[in-house]
């Protein structure tokens, strides 16, 4: 029976003592044989699951799948939202004082200012993963998470003889880091549990306004006055 793996029979208790070295080297090429005949399939070598090289997903992939084929997915936040400061910019246009008095100049401006994450991505709304973590964070701290502030204003700027005026703008922001936790409902990349890093920043109504000035240059005098 060439081929076919062939079962040994344990002996009897009056036979003599088991097969010789030879016996047993022949049957362990037999069953590697039929090992590897298993493998083959449709002439490509199939690596069984706990073998395969899988490489992990991204945490973009990862968080896609939020509520999107995991049987759990929630956000555990490290801790309450910290205030920060954000970056400082200018806000609306420059005014000239071309005049040899000083001059208080009315600087109209409007700013809004977003929220950003660690991971680059963008945020929908109450939908998916953002929507898990606003409801986390409204929950855990009773705290609303806004995700986007615009604030419009005039401010007054005492601009000398010869000087440039502008407004900057500091807005305040709130930032939260934590974890997602993801328990999908099949194996998703060999595994069913997944854990995401992840820190949001984001605006609050506040901010923090200065009047600045310097004085002209040759070629903004020659421009503006």
């Amino acid at each position: 029976m060439t081929g076919q793996l062939v079962r040994p029979h344990p002996p009897a208790a009056s036979r003599t003592p088991g097969p010789s070295r030879a016996g047993r080297s022949r049957r362990r090429l037999r069953l590697t044989g039929v090992l590897v005949a298993s493998l083959v399939v449709g002439g490509a070598l199939t690596v069984p699951t706990a073998w395969a090289d899988d490489a992990p997903p991204t945490p973009a992939e990862l968080l896609a799948r939020c509520d999107n084929g995991t049987r759990k997915c929630v956000f555990h936040p490290d801790g309450p939202p910290a205030k920060v400061a954000g970056p400082t910019r200018k806000v609306g246009d420059e005014d000239y004082n071309c005049t040899a008095l000083a001059q208080r100049s009315g600087i109209g401006w409007s700013d809004t200012t977003e929220e950003s994450n660690s991971l680059g991505l963008s945020m929908t709304v109450g939908v998916g993963w953002e929507g898990v973590f606003s409801a986390s964070v409204t929950t855990s701290f009773e705290h609303s998470w806004k995700h986007a502030v615009t604030e419009s204003s005039t401010t007054f700027v005492d601009i000398r003889p010869g000087h440039v005026g502008w407004v900057t703008r500091t807005p305040d922001l709130q930032r939260v880091s934590g974890t997602y936790e993801l328990i999908f409902k099949n194996r998703f990349h060999g595994h069913r549990y997944w854990y995401v890093p992840f820190e949001v920043t984001g605006p609050l109504d506040t901010s923090t306004m200065a009047q600045r000035t310097r004085p002209m240059t040759g070629a903004e005098q020659a421009e503006h006055c």
